[in-house]
């Protein structure tokens, strides 16, 4: 049904929504999948699909830390610089791991992942720089916005590695799909079935859609198509 990424994007874009891939992994056996409700886009038109490149993110006590055991502590902001740098066409950010204190991502930082061509972010905490994130239109899901920064409170630890979020692993590569209902991760393993199911399922939806407008009770439109 597709030849690429980008095809495949495309049609999510354009034919789906999450709960509908939901759907075809609940039938696949993955049925813990979503994130936490409290995810959200920043603006309710906001779709994000793309490979996940994901972020470890630790709380710290100062900025720059000079007698310590871990060079990572003395560079304001750890790593973050790196992974932001390290996304690819297609990418998108997402970050766990740091206590909901402080904002994970911002205005400079999508302007930066715009150049590289990025999908999206998603964060396990904060964002801010909400007007300039609107007006920039880059997908950011979080679980609020927040001023407070980053700086003397967290770094990023290390990047493009498995994690998981409330129990959901995330590895490199996974499909990351998200929309106003919820954020779904797709594994690597299972994309294939998962996507194929979903874009059966809605163009199987529109014949239901189409006789129940006829007049077509639910009964008889579940034993005839197998879809509500």
């Amino acid at each position: 049904m597709w030849k690429s990424d980008a095809e495949l994007f495309k049609i999510a874009k354009s034919e789906l929504f999450t709960a509908l891939v939901g759907d075809i992994l609940d039938k696949l056996g993955y049925q813990h999948q979503f994130l936490e409700q409290k995810i959200k886009p920043l603006t309710k038109d906001m779709i994000v699909i793309g490979r996940a490149m994901p972020v470890l993110e630790a709380d710290v006590f100062e900025e720059v830390v000079e007698n310590t055991n871990n060079p990572i502590m003395k560079k304001p902001f750890g790593l973050m610089f790196e992974a932001l740098d390290s996304l690819k066409e297609n990418d998108v950010y997402i970050c766990t791991g740091s206590s909901f204190s402080y904002a994970l991502w911002g205005g400079l930082m999508s302007t930066r992942a715009i150049k590289l061509k990025a999908a999206g972010a998603v964060l396990h905490g904060f964002s801010r720089d909400t007007n300039e994130i609107e007006k920039l239109n880059f997908p950011t899901f979080s679980a609020g916005t927040y001023a407070q920064d980053q700086g003397p409170r967290g770094k990023v630890i290390d990047y493009n590695i498995p994690i998981e979020i409330n129990g959901i692993k995330i590895n490199p590569g996974d499909i990351i799909y998200g929309d106003r209902d919820g954020v779904l991760i797709v594994p690597k393993e299972i994309e294939k079935e998962a996507f194929e199911g979903a874009i059966e399922k809605s163009r199987g939806e529109q014949l239901v859609k189409k006789a129940l407008e006829n007049g077509m009770s639910t009964v008889d439109a579940f034993d005839k198509f197998g879809i509500m």
